[in-house]
């Protein structure tokens, strides 16, 4: 409940301004940039180069007019840590799209490493360019890391996703990664970038569903994962997703991309009673959706209305598909050698 409230309070500063709710309270800053220093040594910077450029058209055999799809935010989105095009997440997930749709794709990714939220205005209008039928954005955790206010990083979510979805794009957001996971981090650093992360994940929830995206968490089942298989779950430099990483975030995120483009019916959607899962009000949705991987969150309806007394009425849910710990075996993690035309 605590979390829930703090994620309300965070959301309802951004779309009314307000000062900032910072993560770190009292607690001891000069311990925290001695961790954080040596954290960065542990780290490597970043993978050596750029990420590989995977924009082009995705299954250019199949009938019908392309699906405009765009991919928006940081170094994550952008798919930093891999070497192959066909690695990255906006590779990944056209290809899983076009083989649900039957139709081709055309990505256009405009993520750019080390990008901020406050960065998604420009990249918005980078991304129109190209009429998108639908948005991917995951954006955060360069946020968490340089100690932005969670209001400001969801106010610059806000003003992105609405300019989106002004021009019948459909939008979908990828919640901010729990940086908890990542293996250099000691206590109470590692305790502080999951309290930080899980609060503005929940505080990303309530914005982007008030405005109408759906969002998908992606902490936890990136968290989950990758403290269980580190090796495997994160690049070279031990901070960016391997090949593998981004294939279990893509899994999580492709289900909701369709349903959000009324290609997978809202009956396949698999409510869990018993773990806060169903109909709820946005903020509990919220604060639930930043504990588990995969979970889903989305406007709907009750008796008629959108709103209840305790805020939006929202589908709290995991698709099939998108359960944690599941291999990437599905559509979304077999990809083509590179797309059609692609740069």
């Amino acid at each position: 409940m605590l979390r829930a409230l703090t994620a309300r309070r965070i959301a309802t500063a951004a779309v009314y301004g307000g000062g900032g709710i910072t993560a770190l309270g009292g607690l001891a800053f000069g311990l925290l940039v001695v961790e954080a220093k040596l954290a960065r040594r542990i780290i490597q910077a970043t993978p050596t180069g750029d990420p590989p450029v995977a924009d082009g058209l995705y299954g250019a055999h199949l009938p019908g007019e392309p699906i405009s799809f765009a991919v928006l935010g940081d170094s994550t989105a952008a798919g930093l840590g891999v070497h192959r095009p066909d690695e990255t997440p906006g590779a990944l997930l056209a290809t899983g799209l076009s083989a649900i749709a039957g139709r081709p794709v055309r990505l256009t990714n405009v993520a750019r490493s080390g990008s901020r939220s406050e960065a998604l205005d420009g990249q918005v209008t980078q991304a129109l360019t190209a009429r998108p039928d639908i948005a991917v954005i995951m954006i955060g955790a360069n946020d968490v890391t340089a100690r932005i206010s969670p209001a400001v990083s969801v106010r610059h979510l806000d003003q992105a996703v609405r300019r989106l979805l002004a021009t019948g794009c459909r939008v979908v957001v990828g919640t901010c990664p729990d940086l908890g996971s990542v293996k250099p981090l000691m206590q109470p650093l590692r305790w502080i970038a999951q309290r930080a992360s899980r609060q503005l994940a929940a505080a990303q929830t309530i914005v982007a569903v008030e405005r109408g995206a759906r969002t998908v968490s992606l902490g936890d089942l990136l968290g989950r994962e990758f403290a269980a298989d580190p090796v495997e779950m994160f690049s070279a430099d031990r901070y960016h997703p391997s090949a593998r990483g981004y294939a279990a975030a893509a899994m999580a995120l492709l289900p909701s991309i369709a349903a959000a483009l009324g290609l997978e019916p809202e009956a396949e959607a698999e409510p869990e009673p018993g773990r806060g899962v169903g109909v709820l009000p946005v903020y509990l949705a919220a604060a639930e959706a930043a504990e588990e991987p995969g979970m889903e969150v989305a406007g709907t309806r009750v008796a008629g209305r959108e709103r209840g007394p305790r805020g939006r009425w929202v589908t709290l849910l995991r698709r099939r598909g998108a359960a944690a710990g599941e291999e990437p075996g599905g559509p979304a993690a077999t990809v083509a050698p590179g797309p059609a035309g692609a740069a």
